[in-house]
């Protein structure tokens, strides 16, 4: 049985860098369902638990294990992704293309781009809102009279965690070489 969620509360801060709790964010995604008249499932409800408990990028087969072990229920990999589908198409979740993984929306209330900063290390991501960006996207489209349906981006490199491990591996290998030198 599912605990009861709290009040579903949209974010107004527009510097928000995403400190809500999985339970909001999941009661706001039940409620912008309710409101558009579509029906959050028990499964596409679990599909959107599960991506916001693995703290990262998440591949449908990994949530379809997740399901299994949870769950103890077999399913498929066309109900999964069935259920990732309705997910985005509600902007609850997005696909980052470059790992063939999702990630839930963490301003699913807000008319947004998507701009993922994405680590070659761990392959963790952060989700940034800059309405900079997407404006100076707008103009170069409409200078083209490109008409855009969806924009994501995605921006490769290492997160401060990953780079500074990278870091201290290259001093401990230096100091390796010195010493093997001297």
């Amino acid at each position: 049985m599912t605990k009861p969620l709290p009040r579903p509360c949209p974010c107004v801060d527009p510097d928000c860098r995403g400190q809500h709790s999985p339970q909001e964010r999941i009661a706001l995604a039940v409620s912008i369902c309710e409101e558009r008249g579509v029906q959050m499932t028990q499964l596409r409800r679990r599909v959107l638990e599960l991506l916001w408990d693995s703290g990262g990028p998440t591949g449908a087969y990994q949530l379809i294990e997740a399901i299994k072990l949870g769950d103890s229920r077999p399913v498929g990999p066309p109900t999964v992704y069935r259920a990732l589908d309705f997910l985005m198409a509600q902007g609850l979740v997005s696909r980052i293309e470059s790992l063939n993984a999702y990630v839930p929306c963490i301003h699913p209330e807000r008319d947004h781009d998507c701009l993922f900063f994405i680590c070659n290390g761990c392959r963790s991501s952060i989700e940034l809102e800059d309405p900079r960006i997407g404006g100076l996207l707008a103009e170069d489209a409409a200078v083209f009279g490109f008409v855009v349906s969806r924009r994501t981006i995605e921006i490769e490199g290492m997160c401060t965690r990953c780079a500074d491990e990278e870091s201290r591996q290259l001093d401990v290998s230096a100091a390796t070489r010195q010493g093997a030198l001297t």
